[in-house]
């Protein structure tokens, strides 16, 4: 059987290559990682553990004293911890510097609760110095510490004295004999000594690490010190106080944006793209920052010479372009619109280039699994993937126009991706062709299939995704007949301006959103061109489609339902209007309340939410609305025999943001 299989894949009528893959050929090789993985969590729980059991004997809070302001102390009954880790100095040398405490694998609600309750509280970006000294005051044992004091030359082992809290730094004197670590330079106890005195004996905390003691005492101090550290290190940024709007929460307005962010890197939820793309933002918006600051402080208030004149006009492009660094940073900062309006590609996709017309005349190949056979294809050649489930670790990445064809219905044609990583498939080519295959996606950062450039057919296909589905990238064409998309954490299908789009006859469901376009068109982008005939789209948390669109939702558009005033928002973050086809009778349009608590995980743009909805009474008069409304946008070239079905938030909806 396997070999009748085998010859039908080969016997196919035509003039182009052909590459066969054979699962039977493939050596399954397992990795048996449970070991690993149990040890490991084994010794993050001992950390966990550690840090919330509470000390033996540790003093009540004395809960007549309602007056006391201990709310905001860690030394009361709320502790972050009172038993921290010992991190060794010694392991792979002889060092002389005693060890400190483990701090540095603090969990993200263990930071979170620091920043809100303790250290920052509802404080303003200029406050944040001030709340900041008054924690440290409350939390840190005030002198006779041992610390070590690190910095990127050496680490060298002090005694703190003293405090200075208006400047967060410490008085300390050397411990002698000098006990000191150095990289790249010999330093001596008189070296030390000079350096000490030039900076009046006083070194910033957030450099101090507090050399470990099993009493205790000293962990408050410790884990303040991390706090601090963790907070100048990924959080706190030069500009913030720079900010003309000071009047704002800067808990929410910016660390807890940032603080998710840092944790979604390190626990690989981001792209390594969008990092990249981030870090390279946060360079040059301190560098223009550094440059317009040096040439604010230049300027003379009462100069009218032209050498002040050109300097105030280069000031004025620094601003601006600092401003526009900022805002994008903001966006990816914002879990929401980091996809939507961030992220434009992956670095593993321009390294595969196409390879061009095959020099030679028909050829088959076997493969192993599908990543190596669409490497080796080039233009025009033919992957027929016979039944069986397939398990890859790397993209598929097809830059050159192929045909990739499963022998069999779709479940009996599985390609999954387990690891974490870029897109699942990633089509680049002039004329790709997918058909009868499944594909799963598991652990994923990324969508599971994205149309960069040149147009992807696709028919009777399943997408079983993890993050967001389809995305079709501005200039690109996609084709989608007769397929199955479900499971998306974001948009099933995201359609960005400039692009074309066919959507016939396929099923969306059980998504965040059914379909996502990206109305945010430049002049030179245009808009979306799309078709949608005859698909089901039902059962999506969010809507069935919805439109992304700049505005601040003040101003609806001609034949829109009125958006409720500032007052009836109460504080939500943009403007969402929805247009809902499932109840039934009259036509007449009803608005609803406006629904703020949907906008609170959008914190970080700095605007307000506005709901307005729409109810009709009559089925087919509210779909005749909404299909009315969205051809106004001139982005549908054909929108009719489609059905949507108990979609959470409606059928058709708009986002400003």
């Amino acid at each position: 059987m396997e070999q009748e299989s085998r010859d039908a894949a080969c016997t196919v009528n035509d003039m182009s290559d052909l590459v066969v893959i054979d699962l039977d050929s493939a050596d399954e090789v397992k990795l048996d990682k449970e070991s690993g993985l149990c040890e490991e969590q084994a010794n993050i729980l001992d950390v966990t553990q550690d840090l919330f059991q509470n000390e033996q004997g540790a003093a009540k809070v004395d809960t007549d004293d309602d007056d006391d302001d201990s709310g905001t102390d860690h030394c009361s009954s709320e502790k972050s911890g009172t038993h921290l880790q010992r991190c060794e100095r010694h392991r792979g040398g002889n060092s002389s510097l005693p060890d400190t405490f483990q701090t540095s694998q603090l969990l993200f609600y263990e930071r979170f609760k620091a920043y809100q309750d303790y250290m920052l509280g509802d404080s303003k970006p200029s406050e944040v110095k001030a709340f900041t000294a008054d924690y440290l005051e409350k939390v840190l044992e005030p002198c006779d510490w041992l610390a070590l004091w690190c910095t990127d030359v050496f680490d060298v082992l002090v005694e703190v004295q003293d405090l200075d809290l208006k400047d967060l730094k410490a008085c300390v004197k050397l411990v002698l004999p000098l006990q000191c670590e150095t990289r790249g330079c010999e330093l001596t106890e008189e070296a030390m000594a000079s350096l000490l005195e030039a900076t009046q004996d006083k070194v910033p905390l957030k450099e101090l690490q507090v050399v470990y003691d099993e009493s205790g005492d000293f962990d408050q101090t410790a884990l303040a010190l991390e706090h601090l550290r963790f907070f100048y290190q990924h959080i706190w940024r030069t500009w913030d106080e720079e900010d003309e709007d000071d009047d704002f929460d800067y808990f929410v307005r910016c660390v807890e944006p940032r603080l998710r962010l840092h944790y979604d890197i390190l626990e690989d939820r981001v792209p390594a793209g969008l990092v990249a793309e981030y870090n390279s933002l946060l360079g040059k918006c301190s560098q223009c920052f550094r440059q317009f600051s040096e040439l604010r402080s230049g300027l003379s208030a009462d100069s009218d010479s032209e050498l002040d004149n050109v300097s105030m006009v280069e000031g004025l492009k620094l601003y601006d372009q600092l401003e526009t660094y900022k805002r994008k940073l903001h966006i990816i900062e914002n879990p929401l619109l980091r996809y939507v309006l961030a992220y434009q590609g992956n670095c593993r996709q321009q390294c595969v280039k196409s390879r061009g017309l095959r020099a030679t005349d028909t050829e088959i190949q076997f493969h192993k699994e599908p990543v190596s056979a669409v490497d080796a294809c080039h233009q025009g050649d033919v992957v027929i993937v016979l039944p069986g489930v397939y398990s890859v670790s790397s993209s598929i990445i097809i830059p050159d126009s192929i045909t990739i064809e499963g022998f069999g219905f779709p479940d009996e044609v599985v390609i999954e991706k387990k690891n974490k990583g870029d897109t699942f498939v990633e089509s680049t080519g002039a004329d790709v062709r997918l058909s009868n295959i499944k594909f799963i996606q598991h652990d994923a950062i990324e969508g599971i299939l994205c149309v960069r450039e040149g147009t992807l057919n696709m028919e009777n296909c399943v997408l079983q995704c993890e993050t967001t589905g389809v995305i079709v990238r501005t200039s690109a064409r996609l084709t989608m007949n007769m397929c199955d998309l479900y499971g998306s954490k974001g948009a099933g299908v995201e359609i960005y301006p400039g692009s074309v789009c066919s959507l016939v006859g396929n099923g969306v469901h059980h998504c965040k959103d059914g379909i996502l376009i990206k109305d945010f068109a430049s002049d030179l982008d245009g808009m979306p061109s799309i078709t949608m005939e005859n698909n089901v789209i039902h059962n999506n948390e969010g809507y069935g489609v919805i439109l992304v669109k700049p505005g601040n939702g003040d101003q609806p558009s001609e034949g829109d339902p009125p958006v409720p005033t500032a007052d009836q928002q109460q504080g939500s973050a943009a403007a969402v209007q929805t247009i809902s086809t499932s109840s039934s009778t009259t036509p007449k349009p009803e608005l609803a309340e406006s629904n703020g608590s949907d906008g609170d995980a959008a914190f970080a743009t700095g605007r307000k939410w506005q709901f307005s909805r729409q109810q009709s009474r009559n089925k087919e008069a509210s779909c005749s609305r909404a299909v009315q409304d969205l051809m106004e946008h001139q982005i549908f070239v054909s929108v009719q025999g489609n059905q949507f079905k108990r979609n959470g938030r409606g059928d058709f909806g708009t986002f400003f943001y």
